[in-house]
């Protein structure tokens, strides 16, 4: 199927295209409208009859017409799409190694996508224009083992063959783990062997592989064991074979976003819009409207103008928005997802552990000392307190009271203040304590904080959901059920009502079960009564096991070709969708969840505390880990590195001795 959103123009008239294009580009000023409205509409292999026949009419090279006509960004797109792919790819790495500097994501754009017959071509291509070899050309401009991943993929050598051989992708696996994380250093060497010559369908198995026998994925292997552009060379690789139209949805978003430096962002711009024109571009899109959660046709329609940006619109071929439909490419993606996930366990850790010699005795001296006299040592008091488990912070608080009959927690709070008290005061209750607390601020006074609702009881199991009943009841003589059904209402408050009393189903999976769970969230049809629809989600979101659930989240991309995420956003709206779209994303991949909720509370303008210094605390014995490495691996930044660059003093020292490490 062809899934291009440049077609070929019926009734297409060479000679009648190249009048049209003279007529508009002859006189005093240039009609752009018309140039860009023909040029968008036609096909590359179109484009190029048109300038033959312009050239046998008027003795004239359109290119160069065009060039003298039209300027800047708009001038760069049209020419762009009068050349053919290859050669089109040739000016852009010819540019990108030209002069002072190398454009690295360039050169990593475009030979980590291209297919073998694409890159042949692009090799002959650039021999043609410039009459100098390719190859040589990226030796001289480029080095290490970054140059020699290049000159692999310049050869167009990747294994085409559709059958994989389980012994094969068994020991590829294998051998990339010991090549990297078993071993003392690493062996790129092999790296670039499997990654640069192993068949795409074959690699995916051994992705697959690689993440049951060593509980992580690829990427983060890879940006453990490798370094600058060597290391994104190698992921662009990896997010390619993966699917190479969620590698150019990512590249549109991060690459071409307002925050890339102008020219930076629209070369990236204008050589997707154009390259993918007529391979893929509606895969990218539907890959952009899922992951982003905003179309690709809004993006560009935000961040351009003028001609340039009724251009790109018209390449972009359609608004993903206003259809509100889902799509084979992304449903694809999600279903390998939900395919791995079966089968693969990955361990939770913790970045805090029980301290090792722990003797409450001495730590509650320490606290003492820190808080007698005048002024505060807060640097010892974020290093006792930081750094010991939950239980044994428990012990402290017994030990301080038997020790100076003083409460802890009331000296601990006279003596800090700000961000730095709520986050010490925070680690010093017990978990459900903590949860109990934050619930009751959610629904006190006026208003209701229904995220921090619809966070805690989304993602809390039947265990910690009764303890913090038990909290609550006991620090306000009040149940948690009453308190949530009198400051909410609907059916919003008949799903956290549903997720307080802790009775998710705990056995096995039942694939049966599965598939009419599925059946009964995809068969609703558009007469059917809304409260009928959110009655149904609710009786499977609130009740079925995470395991089981996420076999119904299979099935049903099994069935309706869609991820039930996409069902939920179409079919409803505000804090019931909020409620249940959380649920799907803690049972999908609880880490990556809070890993979200991190990156939000720290981006763009202000900090939002209370949610990072809730997730941090919350989240520090359980999975704190695990969500390090999904923050790395969504958004390409530490979270070490965020919590450093958007708070201070010693908020953010306390901050950083959670968080464990630098990855």
């Amino acid at each position: 199927v062809y899934r291009g959103s440049v077609k070929e123009f019926p009734d297409f008239d060479a000679n009648q295209d190249a009048e049209a294009l003279y007529n508009a580009m002859k006189g005093f000023g240039s009609d752009k409208e018309a140039i860009l409205d023909l040029i968008t509409s036609r096909s590359n292999k179109q484009r190029l009859e048109i300038c033959q026949a312009y050239k046998s009419l008027y003795g004239k090279d359109l290119i160069a017409d065009l060039k003298y006509e039209l300027t800047g960004k708009f001038e760069r797109l049209i020419v762009s799409l009068m050349r053919p792919p290859a050669y089109s790819d040739a000016k852009e790495i010819k540019d990108a190694i030209a002069g002072v500097g190398t454009d690295e994501k360039c050169l990593i754009e475009i030979l980590a996508s291209r297919t073998n017959q694409e890159i042949h071509d692009l090799v002959a291509a650039y021999k043609d224009a410039y009459e100098r070899d390719l190859e040589a050309d990226i030796v001289g401009d480029t080095s290490g083992h970054f140059k020699k991943m290049l000159i692999v993929l310049l050869q167009g050598a990747r294994e085409e063959d559709d059958v994989v051989s389980e012994d094969l992708v068994e020991q590829d696996a294998k051998d990339l783990l010991e090549a990297g994380e078993l071993k003392w250093g690493t062996d790129e060497a092999q790296f670039i062997y499997i990654l640069g010559r192993r068949g795409k369908q074959h690699l995916r198995l051994v992705f697959d592989e690689y993440m049951k026998i060593s509980g992580k994925p690829i990427e983060r292997s890879i940006r453990a064991e490798l370094s600058g552009d060597f290391e994104k060379l190698m992921l662009a690789v990896v997010k390619c074979v993966r699917s190479t139209a969620e590698y150019f949805a990512e590249r549109l978003y991060k690459g071409a976003s307002p925050l890339q430096g102008l020219g930076t962002r629209d070369n990236t711009l204008i050589r997707i819009m154009v390259s993918r024109s007529e391979i893929d571009m509606l895969d990218i899109r539907e890959v952009f409207r899922t992951k982003y959660e905003k179309s690709l046709y809004n993006m560009i329609k935000e961040d351009t103008s003028g001609e340039y940006k009724k251009a790109l619109l018209k390449l972009c071929g359609g608004d993903d928005d206003a259809a509100g439909e889902f799509f084979p490419e992304a449903a694809q993606v999600a279903y390998r997802m939900w395919e791995l996930s079966a089968v693969v366990k990955v361990e939770l850790r913790g970045t805090v552990q029980p301290a090792g010699n722990f003797n409450d005795d001495e730590d509650a001296q320490v606290l003492r000392k820190a808080m007698k006299g005048l002024g505060t040592d807060e640097g010892a008091i974020i290093d006792v307190v930081t750094q010991r488990s939950n239980a044994q912070r428990q012990q402290i608080l017994k030990a301080y009271k038997a020790h100076y009959g003083r409460d802890l927690m009331a000296d601990l709070k006279s003596e800090l203040s700000g961000s730095l008290a709520k986050l010490i005061l925070g680690l010093m209750l017990t978990p459900a304590q903590y949860d109990a607390k934050q619930l009751r601020k959610a629904v006190e006074g006026a208003g209701t904080d229904e995220s921090i609702l619809i966070e805690i009881m989304a993602t809390r199991n039947n265990q910690e959901i009764k303890a913090i009943n038990e909290a609550y009841q006991e620090a306000y003589h009040k149940s948690l059920e009453d308190d949530l059904s009198s400051d909410t209402s609907g059916h919003f408050k008949r799903i956290l009502v549903s997720l307080a009393l802790g009775n998710r189903d705990e056995g096995p999976e039942d694939l049966t079960q599965a598939h009419e769970d599925a059946k009964k969230l995809a068969d609703v049809s558009s007469n059917e009564s809304s409260d009928s629809l959110e009655t149904r989600f609710l009786s499977i979101l609130c009740t079925r096991s995470y395991p089981q659930l996420r076999r119904v989240f299979q099935e049903f991309i099994k069935m309706t070709n869609h991820d039930v995420e996409h069902a939920i956003r179409k079919r409803m709206s505000g804090d019931v969708r909020d409620a249940f779209l959380a649920i799907v994303r803690s049972v999908k991949n609880k880490p990556a969840f809070f890993a979200d909720k991190l990156y939000k509370s720290m981006k763009g303008v202000g900090t939002d505390e209370r949610t990072l210094t809730r997730i941090m605390i919350s989240r520090s014995e359980i999975d704190l880990l695990n969500i390090r490495g999904e923050f790395m691996d969504l958004f390409d930044k530490s979270l070490h590195h965020m919590i450093e660059k958007d708070t201070s003093g010693d908020y953010c020292k306390a901050l950083l001795a959670l968080c464990g490490g630098e990855d």
